[in-house]
């Protein structure tokens, strides 16, 4: 009898646990969707803001509601309403990045909490991300629906220093945008709104540039610091903007890696290279070689080396005349699958140079293994190498390491004859920058090379240069 005592007395206690595990679960969930409810999420966000204001971080508060979500309930009755607002949450939850959290706020409110947001842009893309989601047409009992919705962002600390401010300005923001219309994203404070349409007007621009013909490359060159010739270029690419003139890389290529775009556009810079390249050595220039750079995207991309080798074949440039350029950082990411295809690329003879080096997260130990031929060293150790005794420090090491390692080292943004006296005396390589020459459209470098231009003789040109703002691109 005391066992049966002791089986019920456990059995009670179960019993009891999990209803408070069940009423503890129904007070921080919403029994539709399954998602963290307004309570769960107001106290997930007055931990988040705790935590960033110790760490000194910012994060971003998003509002998104369903335009016209009245309309489907009234015609199509709440049943369906109730089932698509189920297919939503499940779409929703399958864009969030680790970290991020989505609640259910009201009716057709979701919030998302996203801590890690430093840049307005950065929020702007996630918003696109979300309503972008929701595109495809959700198929409820048979019914087609399209669904847009409206989104309100506020940002920590700018637009509200407690998790009560920041409601407050996305739920603000939320309803500036669903008085424009909706269907659209709108932040808390107008200069942000101002970012983020001028970046959706040049990302939609961005689309049409490539048929529109736009890109040009522009080369800089290359120069031997021995010889003082020029041994190759560096391919820049830069937007013909109708509007807006020359856009910079740093302008554009950021987004164009947000939206993809950087693949068809990456693939145009690469093919446009090399067949300028082969101009250049069929006119007698044969030992030019050609710097490209490929963006962490593109070296992600699964066909990489097929698209690379389609190329080198169209345009009849041999693989050795062909450098890729990668950062320190996306080799590093992956590093196993990296090693993979640059090992396949340098199979086909082209070279590999690691740009930037020293300004990621360079990982010596990995670099014993890494099929590459060249180190650049990246130009804010190069601007301060002869006033600052700590990157002098750090110039001469990478210039060691590579030779010990027989990699071949370029020095970039090289603007002093200080500098360039320097680095001769290090023994670096190569070297390129405004004490040569900034880069230039193809017409400017042609020249150059005719007239047979070198370190000694551009002393006079540079005069001319001189006035240009220091950059290094």
């Amino acid at each position: 009898g005391e066992i049966n005592g002791i089986m019920a007395i456990v059995a009670d206690i179960t019993e009891r646990k999990q209803s408070e595990a069940k009423i503890n679960y129904l007070a921080y969930h919403d029994t539709l969707t399954g998602l963290p409810n307004r309570v769960s999420f107001e106290e997930r966000l007055a931990e988040a803001v705790a935590n960033a204001a110790s760490e000194d971080k910012s994060l971003a508060v998003m509002f998104l509601s369903l335009d016209r979500f009245k309309k489907f309930n009234d015609t199509l009755g709440h049943l369906i309403g109730d089932q698509l607002l189920k297919s939503v949450a499940e779409r929703l939850t399958l864009t969030l990045r680790e970290g991020n959290r989505v609640a259910r706020f009201g009716s057709d409110e979701f919030a998302f909490l996203l801590p890690g947001i430093t840049e307005a842009e950065d929020a702007a893309g996630r918003a696109s991300d979300f309503k972008n989601v929701l595109d495809a047409p959700f198929i409820v009992e048979g019914h087609e629906l399209y669904v847009t919705s409206s989104i309100g962002i506020g940002l920590y600390p700018e637009d509200g220093t407690d998790a009560q401010g920041l409601l407050k300005s996305a739920g603000a923001a939320l309803y500036r945008a669903k008085q424009l219309g909706g269907s659209s994203y709108q932040f808390y404070t107008a200069d942000m709104n101002e970012r983020a349409l001028q970046r959706l007007a040049l990302e939609n621009q961005l689309r049409w540039a490539l048929e529109r013909k736009e890109f040009v490359v522009y080369y800089q060159p290359q120069v031997s610091i021995d010889t003082g010739q020029i041994r190759g270029m560096e391919a820049l690419v830069r937007w013909q903007h109708p509007e807006l003139g020359l856009i910079p890389p740093a302008e554009f290529i950021p987004l164009a890696e947000d939206t993809g775009l950087i693949l068809p556009i990456g693939e145009w810079v690469l093919r446009t290279a090399c067949a300028q390249t082969k101009i250049w050595q069929d006119c007698g220039f044969n030992n030019l070689h050609v710097a490209v750079n490929l963006s962490p995207r593109q070296f992600q991309q699964t066909d990489l080396v097929l698209m690379i080798e389609r190329l080198l074949k169209e345009t009849n440039l041999d693989a050795p005349s062909l450098e890729l350029e990668v950062t320190e950082s996306s080799v590093m990411k992956n590093a196993e699958s990296a090693i993979n295809t640059l090992r396949e690329l340098r199979r086909m003879g082209i070279k590999i140079s690691i740009d930037d080096f020293g300004s990621g997260y360079s990982s010596l130990s990995y670099l014993r293994h890494l099929p590459i031929d060249v180190l650049k060293i990246d130009q804010s150790f190069v601007r301060d190498m002869t006033s600052d005794p700590k990157d002098a420090a750090i110039v001469m090491a990478i210039i060691q390491l590579a030779h010990s390692l027989q990699l071949q080292v370029k020095a970039e943004g090289v603007e002093t004859e200080e500098q360039l006296r320097f680095l001769r005396l290090l023994r670096c390589d190569e070297m390129q920058g405004y004490l040569f020459c900034k880069a230039l459209p193809v017409e400017a470098f042609e020249q150059l090379l005719f007239e047979g231009r070198t370190l000694s003789t551009m002393k006079d040109a540079r005069l001319t240069l001189t006035t240009q703002p220091a950059k290094a691109n």
